[in-house]
């Protein structure tokens, strides 16, 4: 039933078209149909155009209706400038900048992080973005501004965690120093619904992870992991159940679902992955574990899972292959470099990028086989996406669009 209902809610999500509305794609779980994907390019090879992004910030653009937003942040003599930015998807061209928020200081974050590290989200003609405590907005698909909200929490490094939508919610996580839960504000007028604190004594209770919304034998389940517990809300911000996995905070992977599984990372300071069988009430942690992994687990990239094949790559470019239902190994490579940016699906073909500017193409099979390797020479933090058979690529300094 899970599967069925899960084919479903891909179906229905992918309908509208080719768009790439969300952090990791139309599910949200690093899938998309594409026909004639590129596998060979560099600076000077393969590249329809390239755009210089004045600023900083290591969010992963959206794709929708030939328009790609993305969010930045610039200092400009001092000040923080917190923007929404549109390009034109067939000329690469800027559409327009909006201006959402302005600090004349710049709060502490993570050497690593960005003031702008949140994937926006689109729905329905209109962007909503996150900048964590700096600000949140709703921005009209031609940038007119909608509504303008800042949360009063206490993070640490910074954001991470993108925004999500859920019928009328859009959903936050404001996992801080203090006091971490789940959000929900009213998309249309950025009011807050509800909070669902954290139901957990977490040593370390920061954590970045973008929710995930998923349908269980017809119940909607926000999945939402943090520190120590992977948590699951219904609409109204009750707790559904909650899995410990001890010690883990600073969680970034987002959830997958798939056959009625949910896997999740545990985050820092020594990742593990979890398989949760999903359902049921109260601490399902004794009940509901179906296998788990300590070996080549992320910390930072979200793993796909293709035709009953788990992929995951870990923070030093090791990639691992293991049966989704089971867990058993079957294959382990260092393919890549660090890795930060989570992993997509296309056609049998998963595409891994590092945080050097590589790219790596392999078949998503039993046996390894790498189909390409491809170099920008620029740093690179963002996870590709890919859009009529386009890869959209953000590096430290550029948006790239690639093409066979």
């Amino acid at each position: 039933m899970e599967k069925l209902i899960f084919l479903i809610l891909f179906i229905a999500l992918t309908s509208h078209g080719e768009s790439w509305p969300q952090f990791r794609g139309p599910t949200g779980q690093g899938h998309i149909e594409a026909a004639d994907l590129p596998l060979n390019w560099s600076g000077n090879k393969g590249v329809t155009w390239e755009q210089k992004i004045a600023g900083k910030a290591w969010s992963s653009p959206i794709c929708v209706n030939d328009q790609i937003f993305l969010t930045n942040a610039v200092l400009n003599q001092g000040n923080l400038i917190l923007e929404l930015i549109s390009v034109d998807f067939i000329t690469g061209e800027i559409n327009w900048k909006k201006k959402l928020f302005n600090y004349s200081k710049q709060p502490r974050i993570h050497k690593k992080n960005s003031y702008a590290s949140p994937t926006p989200f689109y729905e329905n003609g209109f962007v909503f973005v996150h900048f964590g405590n700096l600000g949140t907005a709703c921005v009209s698909f031609n940038g007119e501004l909608i509504w303008n909200k800042k949360l009063n929490y206490l993070p640490v490094h910074g954001s991470g965690a993108s925004p999500v939508i859920a019928e009328d919610l859009l959903l936050l996580s404001t996992d801080g120093s203090v006091d971490p839960c789940l959000v929900a504000l009213n998309k249309k007028t950025g009011d807050i619904k509800w909070k669902a604190i954290r139901d957990s004594k977490a040593k370390k209770n920061f954590s970045f992870c973008t929710p995930l919304v998923i349908k269980v034998r017809g119940e909607t389940q926000i999945i939402s992991p943090a520190s120590d517990y992977v948590f699951a809300y219904d609409l109204n911000g009750n707790q559904l159940w909650k899995f410990n996995y001890p010690n883990g905070y600073s969680v970034v992977p987002r959830p997958v679902f798939n056959q009625g599984i949910i896997y999740v990372s545990s985050g820092y300071d020594s990742p593990v992955l979890y398989a949760i069988r999903c359902g049921g009430r109260g601490d399902i942690t004794q009940k509901n574990l179906v296998w788990k992994t300590r070996k080549a687990a992320p910390r930072n990239s979200s793993v796909v899972v293709v035709e009953g094949l788990l992929f995951m790559a870990a923070d030093n470019g090791v990639v691992s292959c293991l049966d989704a239902q089971t867990g058993e190994l079957y294959w382990i490579e260092r393919v890549a470099g660090s890795c930060s940016p989570s992993l997509i699906h296309a056609n049998g073909q998963i595409f891994l990028c590092d945080e050097t500017g590589k790219t790596f193409i392999f078949e998503a099979k039993k046996r390894y086989r790498l189909l390409a390797q491809n170099d920008l020479g620029e740093r690179m933090l963002a996870s590709p996406i890919i859009y009529k058979n386009s890869l959209l690529l953000r590096t430290e300094n550029t948006l790239w669009r690639i093409d066979s």
